[in-house]
């Protein structure tokens, strides 16, 4: 009897230790793989001029509010799972074709280093029992960027300054999601 209740006392242990999402990446690496994809975006900011185009493709592709609002009200693995999301189809997004953008070579490959190694890293704090959908949402969102704007605009160097704007956003949005799960640990 008393081998079970051990038992049953070390399996609640690990099992709440696992499901905490409290990981050690997330607790160390997270902040400053953070700043630092968004420090390497700054230094590829190009300063075009916006035209009235820019302002039609961007009220075709609004910014997704409404999918980071459900995801902020989301259990802790749901906002990781989306953030995960996220950082990958920038990745795919920035694997496009952009050589009219005035960017260091360089600079892009390691944004994109910088943001698989964030999407690998918070993926490995989800443990082996998240292998949920992908938000289809999320996906035709970035896949309307890929398509009304780097598309219809020529993969141009304003076409790529005004993705370049939205992924900001999407960096600081997810960082303020995985945020409030360090602050709730």
């Amino acid at each position: 009897m008393l081998n079970r209740i051990l038992f049953v006392c070390l399996f609640l242990a690990l099992y709440s230790a696992g499901s905490s999402l409290s990981c050690r990446w997330m607790d160390h690496k997270f902040r400053q793989y953070s700043e630092n994809s968004l420090d390497l975006l700054d230094t590829m900011v190009n300063n075009s001029t916006n035209s009235t185009e820019d302002a039609e493709v961007e009220d075709t592709v609004a910014f997704p509010n409404d999918l980071y609002s459900q995801a902020s009200k989301a259990s802790a693995e749901d906002k990781l799972g989306f953030t995960v999301q996220v950082l990958e189809e920038m990745a795919v997004l920035f694997e496009e074709d952009h050589s009219a953008a005035s960017w260091e070579e360089s600079t892009v490959k390691d944004f994109v280093n910088i943001v698989t190694q964030q999407a690998d890293g918070l993926h490995s704090c989800t443990g082996s029992h998240s292998h949920k959908k992908k938000n289809k949402k999320l996906h035709m969102y970035f896949k309307r960027l890929s398509g009304h704007v780097l598309e219809r605009m020529g993969h141009s160097a304003e076409a790529w300054e005004l993705i370049r704007k939205k992924i900001k956003t999407h960096l600081m949005r997810a960082h303020q999601l995985v945020s409030s799960l360090l602050t709730t640990n």
